[in-house]
């Protein structure tokens, strides 16, 4: 019985994150960038003025609201997690460096798909009975299209409140403890065996605290996302520019690899890794799993913005897709292919091929501070996704399974620290793929409405309100 749904999944995950799905999802970014006259770029300088330039403006949000920035934080927060570190190090492992390339060209047209996911949430949202904003796929499914489409809303959903308990939490959990167990063996305080009573205490601590977050609703939500993002953010950037800078003699080469890699990828790999389309297929999956540009699950969180302005928003899908992808990802990957000691080609890697770049350039003792950097990207996940979750099943069965859902999410971390997680995050990844594929459908009905809705960018402009 188990082989068999290992072999279903593996079937269905392979046609779900394979060629097929990264053709609609480029597909559909290249429409989105043509009919909005590549905002992306038109627009980017004022995307960064109207994020970067908030970070310091301490406006305080009405009930049942986040302020912009924090709707941005806690989207960041769910995209901003593992991804950036296991996911780079696994897409260079097995297609190559040239990864990287057709990650960054993946972000690039992941900046307008988000721009127009984040724009439509907040034009389509609605307000629920305890007055507070609720939007995302399944609303600009319900009220942007006509009823023969709404089948599509509860699938989103459905396959959204599948997904989180594992890609949003299990995993996220687990990842937290592993990095613990590596920087206490690394600092010799452990002897690197597997104390089950202690991975219990872990897990019931970080239960309590995704509980106190996520039941004390949706502003304490954005409190914590724009506390944690930003810091978590800085100290990963700054360790690995630090790297960069270490290296900065071999940084030109590395880019010339990058470049010449997403071409002829066996020449950077000793022949080991030989097709440019491995290659392509590894960076653009590997860019998407990170971004979720395409998934539409950030612009649950972005519905949540204290704003009337669905354009002003929208400039901040641009920037969360430039720092996940365009930055995070590609200081990972110079980490990776500056620092790691050993990189095998052909094989899967995970977060210990990231890792080892910093302990190779700074020492054993740099691990404490990649373990907490690991934990925050992984709590502030756990975090993002019950938002999303919770937003899902107020849509399938209304508020009032929500508490129970969050109760229920939260005790899943116990699970996440204890048990072996690999067939729950292959299933789990499966329907965070299965999601695309109603949004996509949306946002190439939709398009139209949001060349419509990108006009107001220039007016918004001209009235001094962007």
């Amino acid at each position: 019985m188990l082989e068999s749904i290992i072999k279903i999944n593996q079937a269905v995950n392979g046609f779900i994150w394979g060629v097929p799905a990264m053709i609609c999802i480029i597909g559909v970014g290249l429409l989105l960038s043509v009919r909005t006259r590549f905002i992306q770029v038109r627009k980017f300088g004022a995307a960064l003025k109207n994020t970067i330039g908030k970070i310091f403006d301490k406006t305080q949000a009405k009930d049942g609201s986040m302020s912009p920035f924090q709707a941005v934080c806690t989207a960041l927060a769910g995209t901003v997690g593992t991804g950036n570190i296991a996911g780079v190090a696994g897409a260079i492992a097995l297609g190559g460096p040239g990864a990287i390339f057709w990650m960054w060209c993946s972000a690039f047209l992941g900046m307008c798909t988000k721009f127009s996911e984040v724009t439509l949430a907040i034009h389509f949202r609605e307000k629920n009975a305890n007055g507070e904003y609720v939007g995302g796929p399944m609303y600009y499914i319900k009220n942007g299209l006509s009823k023969k489409w709404h089948f599509l809303a509860v699938l989103y959903a459905l396959f959204g409140v599948l997904t989180v308990f594992g890609t949003g939490n299990a995993t996220q959990v687990n990842t937290i403890v592993s990095s613990i167990h590596s920087a206490l063996h690394n600092l010799h305080i452990i002897d690197g065996t597997v104390d089950e009573r202690a991975n219990l205490i872990f897990g019931i601590f970080i239960a309590a605290f995704v509980a106190m977050v996520l039941l004390g609703g949706i502003q304490r939500i954005g409190q914590v996302s724009e506390k944690l993002v930003p810091f978590m953010a800085a100290l990963y950037v700054i360790l690995a520019i630090g790297v960069v800078i270490l290296h900065i003699s071999r940084v030109p080469a590395v880019f010339a690899m990058i470049f010449k890699s997403a071409f002829t990828p066996q020449a950077a790999t000793g022949g080991i890794i030989g097709s440019m389309f491995l290659s392509m297929k590894k960076g653009v999956s590997r860019g998407i799993f990170s971004n979720e540009a395409g998934l539409g699950t950030g612009s649950i969180a972005h519905a949540c913005a204290d704003t009337n302005n669905a354009v002003h928003q929208g400039m901040f899908g641009i920037f969360e897709v430039f720092m996940d992808t365009i930055v995070i990802c590609t200081l990972t990957g110079l980490v990776i292919l500056l620092g790691a000691p050993n990189i095998v080609y052909g094989q899967a890697a995970g977060a210990e091929l990231t890792i080892s770049g910093f302990t190779a350039t700074y020492g054993g003792w740099v691990s404490i501070f990649t373990a907490v950097a690991m934990c925050c990207f992984a709590f502030s996940t756990i975090i993002g996704w019950g938002l999303y979750g919770s937003r899902c099943i107020e849509f399938l069965g209304g508020e009032k399974l929500v508490r129970p859902f969050l109760v229920a999410y939260s005790f899943v971390s116990i699970i996440g620290a204890t048990i072996n997680l690999g067939l729950l995050w292959d299933i789990a990844d499966t329907f965070n793929g299965l999601m695309a594929i109603p949004n996509l459908i949306a946002l190439l009905v939709l398009s139209g409405q949001v060349k419509k809705l990108a006009i107001d960018v220039d007016q918004a402009e001209k009235s001094g309100t962007l």
